[in-house]
This record gives structure tokens, C-alpha cells and sequence, in this order.
């Protein structure tokens, strides 16, 4: 798991973000940022980059190899630093709270502000680098792909996904984006997997979400990665979240993907509530009538 750096910041300063973001740019070339190469990136001295180098590996900002050369490379904690300071200096947030949720893909954190919020940050390629490179498209023309350009390229899709469809659809609003981190509005709910619904809700609900899916597909978004693990349920509603997978609907392969969000979410239904989600739903039926705006409800397209 990534330490949480929020109580670091305020004993770093502005050399040692200087530093932090010459190894950064470095790295745009490189997965290891030649130690010579360093002052030129940083714009610092030699001696000053000596110095830097030694605080921020004491706080594990990056990390070191020596084999056939001397290298850094930022850590996970070194690009939330960098992209927590740039949320200080727009005044997006203040400061840092409890973990809401963390997980191999994204941790997510009570971020403190006038109003509630909540800071993401992209996990993509941290621990799975190889299975991501090859799942995501934003990957497949770079000849040199590091996890810190794959987990800004998915903070990147999730925010433009988000900010196309709201408030037309019920995503948390984004508020700002930076590198790999997204700031969003608080969400209310309990995740769909860890709901306990009225079973005769349960259709309900099932079409609830389904709507929203169909809303987004109008909107030109197919979300791609759907399941109860992503949906929020509360008596207001539903809220759809974690959209960095998302593909526009002339993606080649955004029929599959809308096939496969519906089946997701049928397979759940269907085991929790199975005497009350219609048997043999039409899988292809819904996400066509999703694609072309028609869908009403599941009852249309099962056996009672």
C-alpha cells in the first residue's frame, strides 16, 4: 500500500519539489533518471541535487538503483507529492483526511475543503504494469511506458469521462485533475456490493442504473468496466464511479464493452436476487436498446 504523504508537505520545500520534478521529467525518456542527468532537469546545482536526493529518499519520495548506473526514479509517494502541491497552489483543497477507500488500482481519500470532497489517485501499473499496458488503449503507441504515464493517462480519461456527463449522469462532479490525482465531490451511498436492498427493490434499482448507463452511451461514453464493485446506492439514487477504463462509443470495441458492463450487472442482480430479476434476460437485447436510447426496463427483455 502507498503511504499517505499529506503529513510530509509541510516540512518539504520548493528544492526538494524542484527535485522531485527533474526526476519526473526525466523519466518521460527513461524508467531511471541518470544521476548526471539530474541538475539540468532540476534546475540545480550539483551540490544541491546531492542534498535534495539524500531528503527525499529518507522520505521515500524515490527510490535508487546503482547496477550498470546510477539512477532515480519517483516512488508513488514522490507523484502524489507533486501532484498535492499543485492542488495547494490553486487552493482546490486544504488539506488531507481518512482514506474512504484503497484499493490496487486507486486510493481514495477525504479530501478537506469548504465542501466535501474526495482525492483519487491512479494506482494503474503500480502493481499490474504489465496487464494494464496491455488492457489500455492510452498505452498501445508509446514505445517507452512507465506507470506514472499510465496512471496520468487513466486519471486523464477518468476526469474527461466525468466532466463530459455531468450532471447529465449520476458520476461524482469533478472538481480539478492533476497528473495521476482527480478531486471530485463527495458521493453519498454504500457500494452496490455492500448494500442490502428491499428484494423488491431490485429491479428497480437494476433499471435505475441502466438508465444512467444508456444516459452515458447518449453522451458518447460507454463506462467499460461496470460492476457492483463501482456503483454507490443511496435513497437518492445512484452514482456510477470509477470511469478510467471508459471509451468513447465509436471505440471499435465499445459494443463489447456495453455488452459485457450489462452482463456484469445482470450476473450480480441474478445471484442476489434471484427470485425477483426476470430468468434468460435478452443480454444483447438491453445494450441495444441501451445503444439506441430505447430502454425502459429488464422486464422487457426476460421471462418473469
Amino acid at each position: 500500500m502507498v503511504r499517505n504523504v499529506a503529513s510530509d508537505m509541510a516540512a518539504l520545500e520548493p528544492e526538494d519539489f524542484y527535485l522531485l520534478s527533474g526526476v519526473e521529467q526525466g523519466m518521460r525518456f527513461s524508467e531511471w533518471v541518470r544521476r548526471d542527468k539530474i541538475p539540468d532537469y532540476a534546475d540545480l546545482t550539483r551540490e544541491e541535487v546531492d542534498y535534495r536526493i539524500d531528503r527525499c529518499l529518507d522520505r521515500e519520495l524515490i527510490e535508487r538503483k546503482t547496477i550498470q548506473y546510477e539512477g532515480y526514479q519517483l516512488t508513488f509517494e514522490g507523484y502524489d507529492a507533486l501532484a498535492l502541491r499543485t492542488f495547494a497552489e490553486r487552493e482546490t483543497i486544504d488539506g488531507v483526511g481518512s482514506p474512504l477507500g484503497l484499493g490496487k488500482e486507486g486510493d481514495v481519500y477525504e479530501a478537506q475543503s469548504f465542501r466535501p470532497l474526495a482525492l483519487k489517485y491512479h494506482r494503474e501499473g503500480y502493481t499490474n504494469f504489465r496487464e494494464v499496458n496491455r488492457e489500455r488503449e492510452y498505452t498501445a503507441d508509446r514505445d517507452h511506458v512507465s506507470w506514472l504515464y499510465t496512471a496520468r493517462k487513466a486519471a486523464e480519461r477518468e476526469y474527461e469521462a466525468m466532466e463530459a456527463m455531468y450532471p447529465d449522469v449520476s458520476v461524482p462532479r469533478p472538481v480539478d485533475h492533476n497528473r495521476h490525482a482527480i478531486v471530485m465531490e463527495k458521493f453519498a451511498g454504500v457500494e452496490l456490493a455492500r448494500a442490502k436492498l428491499d428484494p423488491e427493490q431490485a429491479v428497480g434499482v437494476l433499471d435505475l442504473i441502466l438508465r444512467e448507463l444508456a444516459t452515458a452511451h447518449d453522451l458518447g461514453w460507454v463506462h467499460a468496466d461496470v460492476s457492483e464493485h463501482n456503483v454507490a446506492v443511496a435513497e437518492s439514487g445512484v452514482t456510477i464511479f470509477d470511469w478510467p477504463q471508459a471509451v468513447p462509443v465509436d471505440h471499435e470495441n465499445a459494443r463489447e464493452f456495453l455488452e459485457r458492463d450489462v452482463e456484469n450487472l445482470l450476473r450480480y442482480f441474478g445471484r442476489k436476487y434471484p427470485h425477483e430479476v426476470p430468468r434468460d434476460v435478452d443480454t444483447d437485447g438491453i445494450a441495444a436498446a441501451i445503444a439506441d436510447g430505447s430502454f425502459e426496463s429488464v422486464r422487457s427483455f426476460g421471462a418473469e
